[in-house]
């Protein structure tokens, strides 16, 4: 795919050799692609990403993979805490929260589609570790958010996406209800722990359940965040190991 060059200067090593095991996908949060721009190429800001997709499709790279971006800041996942050594980064430009959230256009997910297959081929990431950052900075972050269409990268190839069977179905009406179950499960997927159970829920659904949010249910327990909570772990437990 077309790759334009748009260097940052904010990056640095990986920390003791780490390899990238994780993408963390990010919404951009301002109003324009050249806005992002200017905030990820500055030095004062000390942010940035590996890549940076504009709502036209537009593709600029400006960390090389091999090298650390900052992008993910405070977070966690299985136990690991400098996600930044362990991830690719992609912002992917969309007002966000802050400007009017808008659904992002299908020339836009192409890109992010085509993109991100390449990245998870080159480096061989695990499908549950395609994650957003509101996965591994549960309340402090929501974006890529509700609106991001996670299922259609799985579709593509990238990540996961619930496979409810009957016999989850089943097996969900027994923990529904039982918050410590959940949580439980929310932490075999990879979530923090020691982040409130309602947060928590909230991170998941933003990827998993995004429906709550049009329905004004987020951060309550439905049968159907059980069943997909159900359904991901037992993807992720056929699938293979945790991050070294």
């Amino acid at each position: 795919m077309l790759i334009s060059e748009a260097p940052s200067p904010n990056f640095n090593e990986r920390a003791d050799g780490k390899k990238p095991s994780i993408l963390i996908l990010h919404y951009t949060d301002t109003q324009t692609t050249f806005d992002a721009l200017k905030i990820l190429q500055s030095a004062e800001r000390k942010v940035s990403s590996h890549y940076l997709v504009g709502d036209d499709g537009q593709v600029l790279r400006l960390v090389p993979e091999e090298m650390r971006a900052w992008h993910a800041g405070k977070s966690w996942w299985e136990g690991a805490e400098d996600i930044n050594s362990l991830s690719i980064g992609i912002e992917i430009q969309n007002p966000g929260h802050s400007f009017g959230y808008v659904p992002f256009p299908d020339v836009q997910m192409n890109a992010v589609v085509e993109l991100t297959r390449e990245i998870v081929k080159r480096h061989k990431i695990l499908p549950y570790h395609v994650l957003g950052h509101s996965d591994v900075a549960p309340g402090r972050k929501q974006d890529p958010g509700y609106l991001f269409p996670w299922k259609r990268l799985a579709e593509a190839g990238v990540g996961l996406w619930p496979d409810v069977t009957e016999t989850i179905e089943l097996e969900a009406q027994e923990i529904h209800g039982k918050d410590d179950e959940v949580r439980s499960l929310l932490s075999r997927y990879g979530y923090d722990p020691r982040v409130d159970f309602k947060t928590l829920i909230d991170a998941f659904q933003q990827h998993f359940e995004p429906e709550v949010f049009h329905e004004e249910r987020a951060g309550e327990v439905t049968i159907h965040t059980v069943r997909r909570l159900m359904a991901l772990v037992k993807q992720r437990l056929a699938l293979r190991p945790k991050i070294v």
